[in-house]
């Protein structure tokens, strides 16, 4: 291990590759109190530092073994460093890719000339199954971590990082799959400055080098999750394991909302879109940097990578908000009478809400399900304790992840029958959505100008991030009384669409037939 100096100053990568920017995120550095700095890889041509180790291991080949071609196994972007390098050396390339690689990343890979295997579910069998390629075909395995150039390649980051400061960081950050980037960066960075932290960051359910460097040897993981599939390896490298219990100084882990609110951190300071691997290094940052209340340091995070699958977005922008711990997931229980929603309003005040469901049902008491921003966690326990003092029950769900990834989205249901409204006042329930002013007030607006012995049936509302807020709203008007429900609407001035006779409706909302 003691050449890696040496291999790293000798690295072959800007043929390819090129110097990336260290930069200063503004927005976070003044949020967490501290110097950030963003290492850019994500500017790469490919969007990702693989190409580094790629075209570095590349580079060595003989003629002969260029002649016959190359093979490799990728989620993705070391995918795109290979055959962009096959592509710059001339030179076949294979690639092995798991069925459940995002498309944009195989069309990157197509486009380069490369020939694309789909197969398995993760990195684990995609590597089986380039070995067996490899052997049949007499071609020569380019691994994405486990291999001295490719660690080499990527740890010229870390020669780009100390030639770019001013003056040495405190601390640098860096995402680990297989451990090829921490490694190579590592191995530099300690040989010239060790006082300078190296510090590991993996999701949490793919952990597998924090499993590894607790237990003293490589572990191999019997599942992992893949919403970080740049780094959804089982088991590290055994090179790479060695060089991080050289030279890692510590390992983080970080939740899937964790991820998310560093990809909206990052674009708030540079307009551009990480991919959830790209982004570990800044989430597990964020997460040091509160966990040991530091302030004042000059802190690196590697942003490795930023091929973002644009179907993911939607996720990443709902659960962003629960990663920053600015938005609490409240179910609350009311009496079911009229008055109760206005009262819940109340206590909302200003706050502005990200989701609000309700149906009205049978029994006593009604469940509201809430969206609702907040300051941080004290905020909302200030909140749910305002809840619980005017009597109204409050279960918090911010941490639940069935309330987060599926319940929200499920409460509804039908209209009970009967009910003292449609029975005794012959009532009927009117559908409409609305489109609100997106501002704080509006709710209250329409609470407050609707008549106090209508009762709300249904309330539905998500933020989507727009100027309007749209929201779907039942109300139980009697009959004789629909003329002052069409001036009510008059009178209100938010556009609204009779939604009363709408086929989906009725299938799944409307009152069952008595």
């Amino acid at each position: 291990m003691n050449d890696y100096l040496q291999r790293i100053l000798r690295a072959r990568v800007y043929e390819v590759a090129k110097e990336t920017p260290l930069e200063l995120a503004k927005n976070l550095s003044i949020k967490l109190k501290n110097q950030v700095w963003l290492k850019r890889e994500d500017l790469q041509s490919v969007f990702s530092f693989k190409l580094r180790g790629a075209y570095n291991r590349m580079a060595q080949l003989s003629k002969e073994e260029l002649r016959k071609g190359v093979v490799a196994s990728s989620a993705g972007n070391h995918a795109q460093g290979v055959a962009l390098s096959a592509s710059y050396l001339d030179c076949r390339a294979v690639i092995v890719m798991p069925l459940t690689t995002p498309e944009m990343k195989v069309d990157a890979v197509k486009a380069h000339n490369a020939e694309v295997i789909l197969y398995g579910e993760t990195y684990d069998e995609c590597y089986e199954k380039a070995l067996k390629i490899c052997k049949s075909e007499g071609l020569t395995f380019i691994h994405p971590f486990d291999d001295p150039d490719v660690i080499a390649g990527q740890g010229t980051i870390g020669l780009e990082i100390l030639r770019q400061c001013a003056d040495p960081p405190d601390s640098i950050y860096l995402a680990v799959g297989g451990g090829g980037l921490i490694g190579g960066v590592a191995a530099y960075v300690k040989s010239l400055w060790p006082a300078i932290e190296i510090i590991g960051v993996e999701p949490q359910d793919a952990s597998a080098m924090t499993v590894s460097l607790e237990a003293g040897e490589c572990v191999e993981l019997s599942s992992i999750g893949l919403f970080a599939d740049g780094v959804a390896v089982r088991q590290v490298g055994k090179e790479t394991f060695l060089l991080a219990q050289k030279y890692v100084d510590r390992m983080i882990t970080v939740s899937t909302d964790e991820i998310c609110a560093a990809i909206k951190d990052v674009f708030e300071d540079t307009r551009s879109i990480l991919e959830p691997a790209g982004a570990l290094a800044i989430a597990g940052l964020k997460a040091d940097v509160a966990k040991r209340d530091l302030k004042g340091r000059n802190l690196v995070a590697v942003a490795c990578g930023a091929n973002m699958n644009f179907d993911r977005l939607r996720f990443v922008a709902e659960r962003a908000e629960l990663g920053e711990k600015r938005e609490a997931m409240l179910a609350v229980e009311i009496p079911e009478k009229a008055g109760s929603l206005k009262e819940l309003c109340e206590v909302l005040g200003n706050r502005s809400l990200t989701e609000f469901s309700y149906r009205m049902a049978e029994g006593a008491n009604a469940q509201i399900f809430l969206g609702v921003q907040v300051r941080d966690p004290n905020d909302r326990t200030q909140l749910i304790n305002k809840f619980k003092s005017l009597g109204m029950k409050c279960l918090d769900l911010s941490e639940d992840e069935l309330a987060k990834m599926h319940l929200r989205h499920m409460v509804g249901g039908r209209l009970p029958v009967p009910t003292n409204e449609l029975q005794t006042r012959n009532c009927k329930e009117l559908l409409y959505r609305f489109e609100f002013p997106e501002r704080p007030g509006a709710l209250m607006r329409f609470v407050n100008t609707l008549r106090p012995d209508w009762s709300i049936s249904i309330f539905h509302y998500r933020n989507h991030g727009a100027d309007v807020g749209r929201i779907v709203v039942g109300v139980l008007v009697p009959k004789d009384e629909l003329k002052e429900w069409e001036k009510f609407l008059e009178d209100l001035g938010y556009p609204s669409w009779n939604e009363t006779n709408n086929p989906a409706y009725k299938l799944f909302l409307g009152a069952h037939s008595p």
